[in-house]
């Protein structure tokens, strides 16, 4: 098999592979500075995180920013310092967000959350069209009101009851049940 000899890249098996010519400049130079610097921004990350697969993912995220903007950043007087700062605030914010999610679990009751459900139930809903499921799941599942079901899926009144009364009948098809009662 030949390869282009133009640069592209190719599909040999199922990796892809980069015909023979010569790397430019820019390319060597990122990939040397990646493989320079890379485990550092893990390391740094890390730090923040204390989840080892989380500071790999974040500190990629980071040089994958880098490789976007790599011509420009290239020329600073440190770019370490550059994809550092990227992969920090990256590490914040999802720290952050980590904690916002463990306080918001704290204060909401487990009892009122897990209510028993019938997983039949549950994958016949999955089978729904998006806007059928989305009508049962707010009218019977969060025990919402047709007009605020309306609201939510941005529609009248009347194509809300459509979408449920049509969800309840594809569900009683799906369940083996011959009950269909009207929205109310």
């Amino acid at each position: 098999m030949s390869l282009p000899a133009d640069g592209r890249r190719v599909r040999v098996g199922t990796t892809f592979a980069r015909a023979m010519v010569p790397v430019s400049d820019a390319e060597a130079e990122f990939t040397w500075f990646f493989r320079t610097e890379f485990t550092a921004v893990v390391r740094s990350v890390y730090l923040i995180l204390h989840d080892q697969e989380r500071a790999r993912d974040i500190a990629q995220d980071a040089f994958i920013q880098l490789l976007t903007h790599w011509s420009r950043v290239s020329k600073y007087d440190r770019p370490d310092a550059w994809v550092r700062r990227v992969a920090i605030r990256m590490a914040m914010r999802a720290a952050r967000r980590e904690r916002l999610r463990a306080s918001l679990e704290r204060e909401v009751d487990p009892a009122t959350v897990l209510k028993p459900v019938d997983l039949d139930l549950v994958r016949a809903v999955q089978q729904l069209p998006p806007k059928q499921r989305a009508a049962i799941v707010l009218f019977y599942f969060e025990d919402r009101p047709i007009s605020e079901v309306a609201e939510i899926m941005s529609c009248s009144e009347v194509a809300a009851k459509v979408s449920l009364h049509r969800g309840r009948k594809a569900l009683a098809e799906l369940i083996g049940s011959e009950e269909v009662s009207d929205v109310p």
